[in-house]
């Protein structure tokens, strides 16, 4: 489908012994938080200026709980961030995601904020 050819290829290994969670991950999500990667920075940019104005004076190690936190408990935020992953599945992906939507988004939130802490230099307030 397009979205699939849109997105890109597997990332990560999928065999028959992959659980239906993991081969999600490496089929659906992992493609969709590379391809949507720009997108998460803008994003937590504009996050950190409108609700965390004071990240940028920070030590590294408490930037990255910042980064932690404003994912995994400002639910408002962190629906945003679902919306931008989700929008990206076919009705097909969508009705397997809502299987296991709780474990998947567990993964979800838990890559992209490893994705978003391995890339703290570009949050830095003279890239934005």
């Amino acid at each position: 489908t397009f979205l699939k050819e849109f997105r890109g290829e597997t990332i990560g290994s999928v065999s028959i012994q992959s659980s239906s969670d993991e081969t999600f991950q490496n089929e659906v999500l992992r493609p969709i938080l590379k391809l949507q990667n720009d997108l998460f920075i803008a994003s937590f940019k504009n996050y950190i200026t409108k609700n965390k104005s004071d990240f940028y004076s920070q030590s590294l190690e408490k930037k990255l709980s910042i980064i932690d936190n404003s994912v995994q408990k400002d639910i408002k935020y962190r629906n945003a961030l679902k919306g931008m992953v989700i929008g990206l599945f076919s009705s097909d992906e969508y009705s397997m995601y809502i299987k296991s939507s709780s474990n998947l988004n567990k993964r979800m939130m838990t890559m992209l904020i490893e994705r978003l802490k391995s890339q703290i230099q570009l949050l830095e307030e003279s890239s934005f």
